[in-house]
């Protein structure tokens, strides 16, 4: 299911739709790097590419990650 969430980056309020899983593995990565989410979801945000959504970059992110962690090598 698709859950709208919102996060205050830089000192803005911004929204973004994520699926639950996708929200729950950002959650994971967050606790595993040892930061807060709002943290985590900042680094997205400022690394994304100018013309991407934040929804998307979060979900490439975690993608990132999951291939990272499989293949022995970490995106964070």
């Amino acid at each position: 299911m698709n859950r709208k969430h919102s996060a205050t980056l830089h000192g803005h309020r911004t929204s973004f739709t994520l699926e639950d899983a996708f929200w729950s593995e950002l959650k994971a990565i967050a606790m595993t790097r040892s930061i807060p989410l709002a943290q985590l979801i900042c680094e997205i945000d400022d690394d994304r590419a100018e013309n991407s959504n934040l929804s998307s970059a979060l979900r490439v992110y975690v993608l990132q990650w999951i291939k990272g962690q499989v293949s022995g090598t970490s995106s964070g």
